[in-house]
């Protein structure tokens, strides 16, 4: 993850770069490249990186933390940011622990009437249809990370035994992976872009290779009430987030909500001809989200595998 997690910091920095109004320092891990044109925090002898992270808060008005859910660091680094009296540019920590988790996200989205991809734990009761091919991944992980494909329910089930403690299991849906690029701020939604997601499986593991931003442009009518259905059942969602989904010809379902900074957001400024760094500032000055979002045909593809092989 490490790769994609710095192509969206340099990413982000340049576009906060561009806002009038806006100078950033960034908190930088010495074994990384160093950045240029922003000033960047490193470690201290002995400094540990929650640290330097607060050491971080302290030199700023508003903090955008770009990190995963996994183990609870993005909801801990905003807990780190209310807790010092700065502006949080990101998702609430409490809305943060409820959607960093797969299962729990499922459940809140179903009860809202929201179409998602079932999603078990070991001690829920075995699904009534249990379906050929099951995929296991962490209920906290982001991106594939450690996601594995499973031919049939005895070996999905087996395996989800010895990992009862930290993973779930969803039924494999076949279609097309997609992304939606949120804007959210109380219980509403502005949708960005649609994305296409291009995942490659290898030894039933599997990889995002590309995502193609605004690629699926055509179905943003049909997906926008997705996200205003995502927005209102978890309100706390806050800035830039997205929305997994799995569209086939009969349906949308939702996989997951991720309320960070995606690796879509690489792409958003060539493909709407717009800085969305800029909407999230407003958005943070005036509370309100803008009345609308210009569209674009325009699409960007992000090749990861590059980025995945350095």
């Amino acid at each position: 993850l490490v790769h994609e997690a710095d192509l969206m910091l340099r990413t982000l920095l340049r576009d906060l770069g561009e806002v009038p109004g806006v100078s950033c320092v960034t908190t930088r891990d010495h074994r990384l490249p160093p950045l240029s044109g922003v000033e960047c925090l490193t470690a201290e002898p002995g400094e540990s990186p929650q640290g330097l992270y607060r050491r971080g808060v302290v030199h700023a008005d508003a903090v955008w933390p770009t990190a995963p859910e996994t183990g609870g660091a993005l909801e801990q680094l905003g807990r780190t940011v209310l807790d010092g009296g700065r502006r949080l540019l990101g998702t609430h920590p409490d809305t943060v622990r409820v959607t960093a988790g797969k299962r729990a996200t499922a459940i809140a989205l179903a009860r809202a009437g929201v179409p998602v991809v079932p999603t078990f734990a070991f001690e829920d009761d075995t699904p009534a249809l249990t379906p050929s091919a099951w995929v296991l991944k962490p209920d906290d992980g982001a991106g594939a990370e450690d996601t594995v494909l499973h031919m049939t329910w005895d070996s999905a089930i087996a395996a989800l035994e010895q990992r009862r403690e930290t993973h779930v299991l969803q039924p494999w849906v076949r279609g097309t992976a997609a992304s939606l690029s949120l804007l959210c701020a109380g219980g509403a939604a502005r949708l960005l872009a649609c994305n296409q997601q291009h995942v490659r499986m290898s030894d039933r593991r599997f990889t995002l290779s590309a995502i193609t931003v605004n690629g699926l442009a055509s179905r943003a009518e049909d997906l926008a009430p997705v996200a205003a259905a995502v927005a209102a059942t978890f309100p706390g969602l806050w800035g830039y987030v997205g929305v997994d989904l799995i569209l086939s010809s009969l349906n949308t379902t939702v996989l997951e909500v991720n309320p960070r900074l995606t690796t879509s957001w690489c792409g958003l400024r060539d493909a709407l001809g717009a800085n969305p760094a800029q909407w999230v500032i407003d958005l943070a000055r005036t509370g309100g989200l803008p009345d609308a979002i210009p569209r674009s045909s325009r699409v960007v593809t992000l090749d990861l595998e590059p980025v995945r092989a350095s």
